[in-house]
């Protein structure tokens, strides 16, 4: 059978439902930052599986670890203890604000397993959870009705009730919606697809003091923050605010498919045998992944290198922005998940440039119909984000003619 990009795209056309907009390329293999399609060409990926391999393609330490725990033990239910379960346990309480953790398979799964918590653990009638206007925190039923954006929404209603939107950093807003009825305030400290806006820090300073106010919890959904994405392992720990529950999944285990809900350990005390669970959840190779994964962050420097290479990357963005002031607006992000904002003509063409860098083999994307958004893999060096801007700078140029 021949495997050739369209080859593999005609046979995958006639039999997966049309819900994702695809390149026209197969990749069939990858190391560190570079992509190989099955007719050879190569990528240098700058979107990383949407913040997941942070590590880059097929790192090291991680294959090894995926290897070894594959040929001893792949799964068994969590009627059972497992080693790398409880060492992946113990990473994120010794290195984040949390007593406890539950493990899940995904982003929205973790924000499924935290918005159950905060209801739970808020007692009865206490229900409502406030997010913010551009979330996104899933694709399941209750986590698209999390998500502040009505083009998620669209043929899905009925949404769950339960959940309040506040419109983006409106300290007046957010304050303005808080009912009897509402038990948390949940929200990303960097929204990603809601175009890499950060949320200044006096404003989440003001979502802490809201909640102990009112007895609310504060929930953070780190799911494409966390990991080191921001220069720190959490993002929370640089903006000194701290929340009651933290969802992590996509970075966790490096392209491994695995999630994880953190808390304290007196919130964590609602949540008693048969109240949530996960058949999947925790599976050894996943959290052997994620071991590794973490090992490799938490070594001495990587994180500090990231800050650096973030502080790099948003520098040499400034310069295109100031040469395509047409197109451009102004940079904004945190650590390696950056964003370059366009102007309402650059904003038309948002779509246009992406897949013109495709074309030159550099994958990024367009987010929240406003910024070309930039997460390379946190391992990339100061020469390849050099070679991704010298392409940016002369796409854009193209654009303008």
């Amino acid at each position: 059978m021949e495997n050739t990009n369209q080859s593999i795209k005609n046979r995958a056309d006639k039999v997966f439902i049309g819900n994702y907009l695809r390149y026209p390329a197969a990749i069939v293999s990858g190391a560190g930052c570079e992509l190989i399609d099955a007719d050879g060409n190569r990528y240098l990926d700058f979107l990383s599986g949407i913040a997941v391999c942070a590590l880059g393609h097929c790192h090291p330490a991680v294959t090894r670890a995926i290897s070894e725990q594959a040929s001893r033990l792949v799964h068994v239910s969590n009627l059972y203890y497992t080693n790398p379960q409880t060492e992946l346990a113990e990473l994120l309480v010794e290195n984040t604000f949390a007593d406890k953790v539950f493990m899940a398979n995904s982003g929205a799964e973790a924000n499924e397993a935290a918005i159950k918590l905060a209801r739970i653990a808020s007692g009865e009638g206490r229900y409502e959870i406030i997010t913010l206007e551009g979330s996104f925190h899933g694709r399941t039923l209750a986590t698209v009705a999390a998500t502040a954006q009505p083009k998620f929404h669209q043929g899905f209603e009925p949404l769950p009730q339960g959940f309040v939107y506040a419109e983006f950093g409106d300290v007046g807003a957010i304050e303005q919606c808080i009912t009897p009825q509402t038990c948390a305030i949940m929200c990303e400290p960097l929204q990603g697809e809601g175009g890499v806006r950060p949320l200044p820090e006096d404003y989440l300073q003001f979502l802490r003091h809201l909640c102990d106010t009112h007895s609310l919890l504060l929930v953070f959904d780190e799911v494409q923050t966390g990991m080191g994405r921001t220069g720190s392992l959490f993002a929370y720990q640089q903006l000194g605010v701290t929340p009651d529950i933290m969802t992590v999944a996509k970075a966790l285990g490096n392209g491994m498919p695995i999630g994880a809900m953190v808390t304290t350990e007196k919130l964590a005390s609602a949540l008693v045998p048969g109240t949530h669970a996960s058949t999947f959840g925790g599976n050894p190779v996943a959290c052997a992944a994620a071991v590794a994964t973490l090992k490799v962050m938490l070594a001495d420097g990587f994180l500090d290198e990231v800050q650096a290479k973030g502080d790099y990357f948003r520098a040499r963005l400034a310069e295109v922005q100031q040469k395509h002031p047409g197109l451009c607006s102004h940079v904004r992000g945190m650590g390696l998940l950056n964003g370059l904002v366009m102007t309402e003509a650059g904003c038309e063409r948002g779509a246009d440039i992406v897949n013109a860098m495709y074309d030159e083999h550099i994958l990024i994307n367009f987010a929240g119909n406003c910024a070309l958004r930039f997460a390379p893999p946190l391992i990339v060096d100061r020469t390849e984000i050099d070679r991704a801007i010298v392409i940016l700078d002369q796409v854009l140029g193209s654009q303008k003619a």
